[in-house]
């Protein structure tokens, strides 16, 4: 008897320097992540910034800064899987590590994004000068603040906020439709005009994948906070 109860306090200790260890690595994992969060925000700021003015001297340091932003995502990778296997957490823990990896992955996809549109922006550079449909900087906007919200979800675990980015989706498509009309009529009117609209179709494009990005993060807080997964069943049910 006496033995049972020494070999449960061993266990007990020994459970109990586990889950330390496992709230310092997942805090740990918790700040990579924001770290990362900051400077695909602040990237993507710069990007549109190089749309609106092209600089070739910015649009190399974007690049540069995306391969540092590749290296936080390869990190929080090998982190993630370092604690699945140290620690082979259950429910919550689980949970938010998935989210974690996820969320790196659909960051790292962003910072690629901003530098295509800064590539895009030299394209235009190049060219005849062509006016941004007036949409352009509205959808940008939207994207942006798309993205500021789904990570401010993640950090408060708001289902509430991140379902708000859910239902943004659509008129960032919505005005892509608007920008991809008019971008058309540019080019039937000026065929001087056909590569810039093009660089500006494709510039377009990315950022509506930013919003993408953004609801699929927000998606990402919805299974943290519920454990439920809706990316499938939301695009049903709409």
């Amino acid at each position: 008897m006496g033995f049972d109860v020494l070999n449960l306090l061993h266990n007990y200790g020994w459970n109990s320097a586990v889950s330390t260890h496992l709230t310092r690595d997942l805090d740990n994992l918790h700040r990579d992540v924001m770290t990362m969060s900051v400077m695909v925000e602040e990237l993507v700021k710069r990007a549109w910034e190089q749309l609106k003015s092209p600089d070739f001297d910015l649009a190399k340091s974007l690049a540069e800064e995306d391969d540092h932003i590749d290296q936080w995502d390869v990190q929080i990778e090998e982190s993630c899987l370092k604690i699945l296997a140290l620690y082979q957490p259950v429910a919550g823990d689980l949970r938010r590590i998935a989210t974690v990896l996820k969320i790196s992955n659909e960051l790292e996809r962003v910072a690629d994004l901003g530098v295509n549109i800064a590539e895009r922006a030299m394209g235009i550079m190049k060219g005849p000068v062509i006016t941004i449909p007036e949409t352009l900087p509205e959808m940008m906007r939207i994207a942006v603040k798309m993205l500021n919200q789904s990570i401010d979800a993640y950090v408060r675990l708001d289902n509430d906020l991140a379902r708000e980015v859910f239902a943004t989706d659509h008129h960032v498509d919505s005005l892509q439709l608007q920008i991809i009309t008019q971008l058309r009529g540019v080019m039937r009117a000026e065929h001087d005009c056909i590569e810039p609209a093009l660089h500006l179709f494709s510039a377009s494009r990315h950022i509506e994948r930013i919003a993408d990005h953004a609801t699929n993060i927000a998606e990402d807080v919805v299974y943290l906070v519920e454990g439920a997964i809706v990316r499938h069943q939301r695009h049903v049910m709409s």
